[in-house]
């Protein structure tokens, strides 16, 4: 199944991103978790293949609801596939002791936790691991930073850098949306893990 997902990432990135860098990026990709890592520890797509399956999702709501004349391809299959790729090689596999409420018996239960390498930030990581292959265009840098919207670290603290990328780059604002919409309407339920 793992695969399936794999190969339309690879469809969809290969047919829209045409930019300098585009090969080693998804050569970096093909090296890391990326494709098998879940996508949080235990709310959605906190599975195998879950991040995979999220960026696939986000890219399909950005597209279907939101691209229009004025936007760009390229853009659209950069942001959606990519915005939340800071979380390749930031989850591992740990097992727990559960109850089990039938037996009564205490039973080792995998979860996931994070194991962050390069604590750099959310959306600021994605945008330098992208560009460490890819240059990206401002309201796409833009887009990708910002992605969380008001859970970002920074809008949480205060920061008001969120309101003005929005109200500059639709992108932006475009890009969270269609995250939220695949986040708590496409993937409700579908986490392997108790919460």
């Amino acid at each position: 199944m793992g695969n399936q997902y794999k190969e339309e990432f690879m469809d969809i990135f290969q047919a829209h991103v045409a930019r300098e860098g585009s090969d080693r990026l998804l050569s970096w990709l093909s090296g890391t978790d990326f494709f098998t890592a879940p996508a949080s520890t235990k709310f959605h797509c906190a599975c195998e293949y879950g991040l995979v399956m999220h960026s696939l999702n986000v890219y399909k709501v950005l597209r279907e609801k939101y691209f229009d004349e004025t936007d760009n391809e390229e853009s659209f299959a950069l942001c959606g596939l990519l915005h939340d790729v800071c979380k390749a090689q930031f989850y591992k596999i740990s097992t727990r002791n559960v109850k089990n409420d039938e037996t009564g018996q205490w039973e080792k239960k995998p979860f996931y936790s994070v194991e962050d390498a390069f604590p750099y930030g959310h959306g600021e990581k994605s945008v330098y691991l992208i560009e460490r292959f890819v240059r990206l265009k401002p309201a796409e840098a833009m887009a990708v930073r910002w992605h969380m919207g008001g859970f970002d670290e920074a809008a949480r603290g205060g920061s008001f850098s969120v309101s003005l990328a929005y109200d500059r780059y639709p992108l932006a604002v475009k890009l969270h949306l269609a995250d939220l919409e695949a986040t708590y309407l496409r993937e409700h339920g579908t986490a392997s893990v108790q919460k």
